[in-house]
């Protein structure tokens, strides 16, 4: 499977070599100007988490990709590990024999630990995958605005005003914002 993503992405990895003798021969070729495909990005990040987010450069976030990845998948096999523990206990005491919380917990209170450590490990396993996938999410948006230009002309303007609504009524103040891009 792992093999098969491999040989499907590769072509999405490769450049776009220019045509020899472009430039001679007036033609535009449209493969010298970059284009930062949206579509690529998803489908690295999807490949690889935080792959993405290295292609838009913007490889600061990958740490936080696979902290919040490390931290998800640590707790789940924590919860599972605390789950498995209490589970041998249950099943040692039901075929007679001792456990190590023989007198601190009833049948029902082991029970009941299990129930909790398997919530636990349920949430934070879907906490992964809710976190893979706003991974891939980031890497789209972020490929999706990585031509936007935030000009320098961009501003916004406030000004007190009186507005006079009916002739003889007394005027009513306000606050106009002006945006200008």
């Amino acid at each position: 499977m792992l093999i098969w993503l491999l040989l499907f992405t590769l072509p999405l990895l490769a450049q776009d070599k220019p045509e020899i003798g472009a430039e001679k021969s007036g033609k535009t070729n449209t493969s010298d100007t970059i284009v930062h495909s949206p579509r690529k990005a998803t489908i690295m990040s999807a490949v690889l988490p935080g792959l993405g987010q290295i292609y838009n450069r913007k490889i600061w976030k990958v740490p936080i990709v696979y902290a919040g990845l490390g931290g998800f998948g640590y707790f789940a096999y924590y919860n599972q590990s605390q789950f498995n523990r209490f589970k041998t206990a249950y099943i040692s005491r039901q075929n007679g024999g001792t456990d190590e919380f023989s007198g601190l917990l009833s049948n029902q209170g082991l029970l009941n630990e299990m129930d909790r450590f398997r919530r636990y490990r349920d949430i934070c396993a879907l906490g992964f995958l809710a976190f893979y996938a706003l991974q891939i999410v980031d890497a789209n948006v972020d490929a999706n605005l990585f031509d936007f230009d935030v000009s320098d002309d961009l501003s916004i303007n406030f000004h007190p005003v009186l507005y006079q609504a009916l002739p003889g009524k007394p005027a009513a103040g306000g606050l106009c914002f002006t945006l200008r891009f």
